[in-house]
């Protein structure tokens, strides 16, 4: 789908500027049509001598079984800090489930409670995990049609995996999409430190600091408490934090290495990445947006406006349309691949 059939993002009435967008548009609470969802476990990596296996906690939407295996199946995957309870993961889910899809709420490690269930960290490099969940439930329910759906941090991992899966990709897999996705790690941190982000850099750094206490405190072998001590920014977490316990050498090791960024080009899944160019801190570098622009499989929509995982339209009540113009769009995008 080329970006000239997608409807046109116009932000809603007195919502242009992107820290307003940002903030509401992560914060409003969605209409919650769900059924109740089935909570599965899923084993994201073994167990070693040294280590307990670590796994992930999905909340799983399903269609009627006689048509399971049939209708497109969405994986979504929250930002940084967040969990398949965050809003526009809400809000994805009722609209695929709506449309008859199977709606996936994977939970990244850590995550949504579970920092009991793993004994390490997650990072932005952690895309085998997602794999691991898509065949997880591609065995179990022998799914024909399967979509990865990434916000953020979450979708810098389902295109580094896309990325990665190169021109050996499971046949199941049918599209990926990122929004606001964080596919130049470096920039985006550091952009984050930025006077004017710095609300969002402090709220993002105390609830990384409160789950590294947890950490420390159910695995106290394994974290020494004294390494946040100090920390001002997300690149210190990154570099004391993030790259120590996860095998990296320093943050710029890190953000190397768990970029998106590095693999765009290997992408040949039908691939959507919406990402406003008022972003308060996504900064896509002008090299990424080259190797973007020069993968045919990728579809890439960069509205003026829209803020960080955003995207408010005014809504309309005579056609149903809640405003949520990338929720609208991916859907389209998915079904049109599905």
């Amino acid at each position: 789908m080329a970006p000239e059939n997608f409807p046109a993002f116009r932000p809603r009435r007195f919502l242009q500027n992107s820290h307003l967008q940002t903030i509401l548009g992560n914060y409003l609470p969605r209409e919650n049509q769900l059924p109740p969802p089935e909570a599965v476990l899923v084993e994201v990596s073994p167990a070693t001598d040294n280590q307990i296996s670590s796994q992930v906690l999905c909340h799983c939407h399903w269609q009627p079984l006689e048509v399971r295996a049939k209708r497109p199946t969405a994986i979504l995957l929250h930002g940084l800090e967040g969990s398949s309870n965050s809003q526009y993961v809400i809000g994805n889910s009722n609209k695929l489930w709506l449309a008859g899809a199977n709606a996936i709420r994977m939970n990244m490690r850590n995550c949504g409670g579970t920092e009991n269930l793993t004994p390490t960290l997650y990072h932005s490099g952690l895309s085998n995990d997602v794999l691991a969940v898509l065949n997880h439930f591609t065995s179990l329910y022998n799914l024909e049609s399967i979509s990865l759906i990434g916000y953020s941090m979450g979708g810098n991992l389902v295109l580094k995996l896309a990325g990665e899966l190169g021109s050996q990709p499971p046949p199941q897999l049918k599209s990926v999409i990122g929004v606001s996705p964080a596919a130049d790690l470096g920039p985006s941190a550091d952009a984050l430190h930025e006077p004017f982000n710095r609300i969002y850099e402090l709220k993002f750094l105390r609830a990384l600091l409160s789950r590294f206490r947890r950490k420390v405190s159910l695995f106290p072998r394994a974290y020494d408490p004294n390494q946040a001590i100090g920390i001002r920014s997300l690149r210190d977490f990154d570099d004391r934090i993030t790259a120590l316990y996860s095998g990296f050498s320093g943050a710029d090791d890190y953000y190397f290495r768990a970029a998106a960024a590095r693999v765009l080009d290997r992408i040949t899944v039908p691939t959507l990445i919406l990402h406003a160019l008022d972003d308060p801190f996504i900064r896509l570098t002008p090299e990424t947006r080259a190797t973007i622009l020069a993968n045919p499989n990728i579809t890439l929509t960069e509205p003026r406006h829209g803020g960080h995982c955003a995207f408010l339209a005014d809504p309309d009540a005579a056609t149903q349309y809640d405003g949520y113009w990338a929720e609208h769009t991916l859907l389209r995008f998915l079904q049109a691949y599905a």
